[in-house]
């Protein structure tokens, strides 16, 4: 074979082939330049939408491996293009971008922690499989299959959220099909690159898919409900979001029809005859769709890195990758992007990516748009400006309900604090064989009386976030127990102090967790149900949820006990929260989480409070939650003083 290597040369598609099984990441592209033919190995995804006789433009990397009488490319080896009405569109290798994403403290701006990610287009199974038990966690219950895998022996499917086994052959199945995903989706990843062994590889997804080919709006006029038909024509061009993949429309043509009912005759059988018809009319549909739209169908992030800012990076990439390849046509340029999510209502983070609020469809679902062109933000400043409805909500959806708290009205004052513990010790209890060998030590009985504090002057100001630090039995519980035990009036030896004062407001609304002593409380109904009994509104419950990091149906529906350790950690976090107090003390803050995950609930922690207005009081030793809560002031407590000092002026800083 005689062609040019790292020059580009015009050719034309001569065949396409893409498997039925493993059809996403399995395919290839046959192209004739310059009287040759080479077959260029790539992912079903892209394959799928090049068709015979287009015009396309390959640069080789390395000359072609010559196969079973074919020349092969694979697919590192070349970069190809699609030309498409004089403009070129780059096609393969797959899109990809490199993003760090700072996590910095609420209070000061510094990065407490970064997320270094690669986004990129899925292309191998494994991708695939990730994308899987991602999927799960979207909108799957315990009798939700997300998956169809098939044995690559004898052929068997079988529906399973894990990759099965094949009980007759024993070997793994492969994954044929995500359920509720069309062949026109093209997936977005998320992968970690500076990542621990124990975290995942793929953390966030996003699918992306044509516009939704018809699309109404519900408005309501004159206290009653009404319909408006084909509301995007209405405010864009019409040919924006046609023709999109649509199926359906073409399986009522005639001809098809008839060719199914001929087939249905061959066979004997409607369920083969549905089987063909339908991949002609898939194929029909990915070849005629054109439109200068997408739509992001689907945003997963996983549990443990919810509410860290990364559903926002995956929906900017997802944008990024949309207008530079135009996907997933790969076709006109892109106008615009859509989405309809009924979640937006409870998280912003599509707003938060720019994304603006447009209407409800007929079936009451928000439709939010990102503008790619000038062209597109015109239309859309057009739209919220002059459309009655519009003009109400100005482009916003997302409301807070949770809002703010009424801060404490002044500081929390420890004024000449003292408290003595005293134990007596007496050994006339014990076994006889023990009391001989404490006798040998020279213990009998004796009174033990110690300064946990003494005279302790401190002050803690509205909506600051305070940590306590000090050595085990140091006296840090019993610091915050003196806290509490003024502010709820608590008649015990062990809330009160031996001498001293301490002067708390009279507006503090306190919530307090004491592990072993006095925990958030959960039974057996769902985490959101108990939520909601607090808060006495679903939408605050869900918004609470989503602020510590719980933002799916499925930890909605889930009970506290199906909980992981750093999931259960945030469910308590809500429950402390969802009364909305103005004052929140937490012993042993994030003792049981592993280092990443105590560093987001601590910033999560730290960023709500400054939101809300909620003075925050926490004890930990660890340097990176102090660091990732990012706090005002550092109350050390040790050998029976404790001080504060402005966490910039410790050494903890």
């Amino acid at each position: 074979m005689s062609l040019p290597v790292m020059k580009p040369v015009e050719g034309k598609v001569t065949r396409v082939d893409v498997p039925r099984t493993g059809y996403r990441w399995k395919g290839s592209v046959e192209v004739e330049v310059e009287g040759n033919r080479v077959v260029l190995v790539m992912s079903g995804s892209v394959a799928q939408w090049l068709q015979p006789g287009e015009n396309v433009r390959l640069m080789l990397f390395s000359e072609p491996q010559l196969v079973r009488g074919e020349y092969i490319a694979l697919p590192d080896d070349y970069r190809l293009e699609r030309l498409w009405r004089g403009e070129a569109v780059e096609v393969w290798p797959p899109w990809r971008a490199e993003e760090r994403l700072p996590r910095r403290d609420p209070l000061r701006g510094e990065v407490v922690y970064e997320y270094r990610v690669v986004a990129r287009e899925a292309t191998s199974e494994q991708d695939y499989i990730d994308i899987v038990n991602l999927e799960q966690y979207h909108y799957a219950s315990k009798e939700e299959i997300v998956a169809v895998w098939r044995c690559p022996i004898c052929g068997r499917f079988i529906e399973s959220n894990v990759q099965p086994t094949c009980p007759e052959h024993g070997v793994p199945a492969r994954l044929q099909e995500i359920r509720g995903s069309l062949p026109s989706s093209r997936f977005l990843v998320l992968e970690l690159v500076d990542r621990k062994p124990y975290e995942p590889r793929i953390v966030a997804y996003v699918r992306v898919d044509t516009p939704i080919p018809l699309m109404h709006r519900r408005i309501t006029v004159d206290g009653k409900t009404v319909i408006e038909k084909m509301i995007r024509e209405k405010v864009f061009p019409k040919d924006w979001f046609h023709p999109t993949y649509w199926p359906l429309a073409l399986s009522r043509r005639r001809e098809i029809i008839a060719k199914y009912r001929e087939l249905a005759k061959l066979y004997g059988s409607r369920r083969i005859a549905r089987a063909i018809v339908g991949e002609e009319i898939a194929k029909e549909a990915l070849r005629i769709a054109n439109t200068a739209a997408a739509r992001i169908a689907r945003v997963v992030v996983h549990p443990d890195y919810r509410g860290d800012g990364l559903g926002v990076l995956a929906v900017k990439m997802a944008i990024r990758w949309i207008a530079e390849r135009r996907v997933p046509e790969m076709k006109r340029r892109k106008h615009i992007v859509e989405t309809i999510a009924q979640m937006a209502r409870y998280n912003p983070f599509f707003e938060k990516a720019g994304f603006v609020y447009m209407w409800e469809t007929a079936s009451g679902r928000p439709v939010l748009m990102y503008p790619l062109t000038d062209e597109a933000r015109s239309y859309i400043e057009r739209f919220l400006q002059n459309d009655p409805e519009a003009r109400k909500h100005g482009g916003k959806l997302y409301k807070s309900r949770y809002g703010k708290v009424d801060p404490i009205e002044s500081p929390i004052r420890l004024v000449e604090l003292s408290k003595v513990y005293s134990n007596e010790l007496d050994i006339s209890r014990l076994p006889t064989a023990l009391q001989e060998v404490l006798k040998a030590f020279g213990v009998e009985k004796r009174i033990v009386e110690r300064y946990v504090l003494r005279n302790v002057n401190i002050e803690i100001n509205p909506r600051e976030v305070v940590v306590v630090v000090g050595a085990s039995g140091a006296g840090k519980t019993t610091l915050l127990r003196m806290i509490i035990g003024a502010c709820l009036g608590i008649d015990s030896e062990r809330y009160k102090p031996s001498s001293g004062r301490i002067e708390v407001p009279r507006n503090a609304k306190l919530e307090y967790f004491l592990p072993g002593e006095r925990e958030p409380q959960f039974g057996e109904e769902p985490i959101l149900q108990r939520i909601a009994e607090v808060t006495k509104d679903p939408a605050v419950a869900v918004e609470v949820l989503n602020a510590v990091g719980l933002s799916d149906a499925v930890f909605y529906r889930a009970r506290f006990e199906e909980l992981s350790t750093g999931q259960k950690e945030r469910a308590k976090l809500a429950l402390l929260l969802a009364s909305k107090p103005n004052l929140l003390i937490i012993d042993e803050f994030a003792a049981h989480l592993d280092a990443l995950t105590a560093q987001r609930v601590a910033r999560k922690l730290s960023s709500i409070a400054r939101s809300a207005g909620i003075t925050v009081i926490v004890s930990t030793n660890r340097p990176e939650v102090i660091r990732a809560l990012g706090p005002d002031k550092i109350v050390f407590v040790g050998y029976g003083t404790a001080y504060a000092v402005r966490y910039e002026e410790s050494a903890l800083a």
